[in-house]
């Protein structure tokens, strides 16, 4: 089976935007320290930005091993795992928020991003099966 180029797939173009997005959002919560050690810190700021940041750079994962993949089952388990994902953030915005995140307007840009990246994925699951 041929494999369609992945930069041609609006769904996974949408998950690099929230990938970046999502990069920016946890340098500006961690107060620009390096995102690459900011798992090890203790603040639950920082653990919340590293979360964010973690599970966005998954989902470009899993939506290419659902493109490339010719078993049904390990397209499911993307698709299911994507739908956790993006639950995921969402959650880390509200805990970012209720923790006393100081500048929503961020927070509601990346919500608005994981809602316009929903209305996309809908229509990629759609065309899976």
């Amino acid at each position: 089976m041929p494999y369609r180029n992945l930069s041609t797939v609006p769904v996974y173009k949408k998950a690099l935007a929230l990938c970046h997005t999502s990069r920016e959002i946890a340098s500006y919560f961690s107060y620009n320290k390096d995102l690459l050690h900011l798992y090890k810190s203790s603040s639950l700021t920082d653990i919340m930005a590293n979360s964010i940041l973690t599970d966005a750079i998954l989902l470009p994962i899993q939506i290419e091993q659902a493109e490339r993949s010719d078993c049904k089952h390990a397209k499911l388990r993307s698709i299911r795992f994507i739908n956790i994902i993006t639950r995921n953030i969402l959650s880390y915005c509200n805990g970012l928020e209720h923790h006393g995140a100081k500048e929503s307007e961020y927070l509601n840009l990346l919500r608005t991003d994981i809602r316009s990246f929903r209305k996309t994925y809908k229509n990629w699951r759609k065309s899976l099966r």
